[in-house]
């Protein structure tokens, strides 16, 4: 048993010592509120992050879907508005707990799942941070493909040694795998240093995504058919696919505006991460999108059929013995892509999957992992999942998990933060497991939010079961049960939003107010500065000592 117990104690994460077993278990130094020094998150930092994260492939041919349903170019851009203006808000009161109180997306959950409760969305969370790491260095492979392509064409030409039954081939592997590498040393970085990493996107990513398409026009003598393309739907069945496309804008950016707290908690101000945030999501969208549409207007002009995929159409362009030019201009557009891509973990792998999985991670097991223990393990992860496989079957993999993103998080932070408790915050309770404490609930599960998260749930499961397996099995499902499915984020979040507020009225809980005000009632933030300053005394005292011992 000694020797166990001196491996179990080399692998734990530094924590206060003579902490109990249940404290291991719901807290460490990453989990507690973020101390004042590391909140150096500013405004600007906020829109270079936003905009780092919508410059990545998923975003440039997000409109494509729709145009392929046979709407116009321009109903699908009202769509992307639509969408991404509807989301915003939900992003900034997301956002507003971590940014008021300084606490993380797993912290934010125990207030209305319970201490104990919460950690089933945790590991929602966390597990779909993994999975989605390696999709986007999958992605991020592709860049790499086509820059290795323009520096060295032979690259195309490289033999395979791996079977057929990987999934992938020796060039793809190794370009998947040199970018998933390269992604690994910032992960080190705190993420109040990691801001830094996204400052070179606000200048780099708009003049590669320009430069693109300039060249695209020039090289089609024009914008290409796409843009004069009518639409080829009419009445309810173009209301309901702009229904459709919007909601799938809003599924897009759901698990980002879920752990919105993760970067809130490190803001200098509450409002830097309100107005940056409500005006830089949505136009940046847009913009990318729009970027999209044309560039692959201009693809159909030039080849003869639409080419969505940014890297495809660079890769068309190596073909047939480019120039040294034409190379170079390739070159530095995939450079561009690829460090919008995740290059370095500096954007959408960073933003949306290493810092949320570093977070839920802690969160489940703090005893033994920290926010970059963490993030090495959601690397890890993704390598070992071989993504190439998972985004060939896309449709099974896609729907489920933000089928449950859609009702499961926000009706229960709206109404815990909003309506319930009113802005009141128990800071110290929040790492509290004892009976009696705000968040213990019913041995520290709130049934409340469980019953509203399977309402919500539940009101979509038959139209869910039409888009997933009837799908594939063939067969009908009520067309009004198909409706509410395609409104699931406004249904979900309707009906579990009514169910958790109405329990709440008949089960109150402890610290339920009258008066909206964003307030800690323990006070824990004061007492931290206390506590600080009495550290620093100390030390200053015994330095004083040290000093007066040395003079004698």
């Amino acid at each position: 048993m000694g020797l166990i117990n001196r491996i179990i104690q080399s692998i734990e994460v530094t924590h206060e010592p003579n902490l109990t077993l249940t404290e291991q278990l719901i807290t460490n130094d990453d989990l507690l509120p973020v101390e004042p020094e590391k909140r150096t998150w500013r405004g600007y930092n906020y829109v270079a992050f936003w905009m780092a994260d919508m410059f990545n492939i998923n975003m440039w041919v997000i409109v494509s879907s729709m145009i392929q349903l046979g709407m116009s170019w321009w109903q699908a851009w009202i769509c992307v508005w639509l969408g991404y203006g509807i989301a915003t808000p939900f992003l900034v009161l997301n956002a507003r707990p971590g940014a008021v109180f300084h606490v993380t997306f797993p912290i934010v959950n125990r207030t209305s799942f319970g201490m104990f409760g919460s950690l089933w969305c945790v590991f929602n969370r966390a597990a779909m941070a993994c999975i989605w790491y390696g999709v986007q260095a999958s992605i991020g492979g592709s860049c790499v493909l086509v820059m290795l392509r323009a520096m060295w064409p032979s690259i195309n030409d490289l033999s395979n040694s791996m079977p057929a039954s990987s999934g992938t081939d020796t060039r793809d592997y190794l370009c998947f795998f040199l970018f998933w590498l390269i992604s690994l040393p910032v992960i080190w970085f705190p993420v109040h240093k990691v801001r830094h990493f996204f400052l070179a996107i606000p200048i780099l990513m708009p003049i590669a995504s320009i430069t693109f398409l300039i060249w695209c026009i020039v090289k089609a003598h024009g914008i290409g058919p796409i843009i004069n393309q009518p639409s080829k739907l009419h009445g309810s069945k173009l209301g309901w696919a702009m229904v459709v496309s919007s909601m799938s804008c809003i599924a897009n950016k759901v698990t980002l505006v879920t752990n919105a707290p993760d970067f809130a908690s490190r803001a200098r101000t509450p409002s830097a991460a309100l107005y940056p945030q409500l005006f830089t999501f949505p136009l940046t969208a847009s913009f990318v999108c729009l970027i999209g549409i044309l560039v692959s207007s201009s693809s159909q002009a030039i080849y003869g059929t639409a080419i969505w995929s940014p890297m495809q159409l660079l890769g068309n362009f190596l073909n047939d013995n480019p120039s040294n030019a034409t190379r170079f201009g390739v070159w530095f557009i995939s450079a561009s892509f690829m460090i919008a891509q995740g290059v370095l973990n500096i954007s959408t792998n960073i933003s949306a999957n290493s810092v949320s999985a570093g977070c839920d991670l802690t969160a489940l097991f703090p005893r033994f992992i920290n926010f970059r223990r963490g993030g090495y393990i959601a690397a890890t992860v993704g390598l070992a999942m071989c993504p190439w496989n998972i985004m060939k079957n896309s449709n099974e993999f896609t729907f489920l998990p933000l089928c449950i993103y859609r009702v499961h998080e926000f009706h229960c932070w709206g109404d815990e933060y909003y309506v319930i408790r009113k802005g009141h915050y128990n800071v110290k309770d929040l790492y509290n497991a004892k009976k009696g404490s705000w968040y213990w609930y019913t041995y520290g599960i709130n049934f409340r939010a469980y019953t509203a998260y399977i309402a919500g749930i539940l009101i979509n499961v038959v139209g869910f079961a039409g888009a997933i397996v009837v799908f594939q099995l063939g067969g009908t499902v009520p067309l009004a049960a198909t409706w509410i499915y395609d409104l699931s984020f406004f249904t979900g979040f309707g009906v579990s939003a009514l169910v958790y507020w109405a329990l709440n009225l008949v089960f109150p809980v402890v610290g339920a107010a009258d008066k909206f005000e964003e307030i800690d009632v323990s006070e824990y933030e004061c007492e931290a500065r206390s506590s600080r300053g009495v550290e620093e005394m100390d030390i200053d005292i015994k330095d004083v000592g040290s000093e007066t011992a040395s003079e004698k």
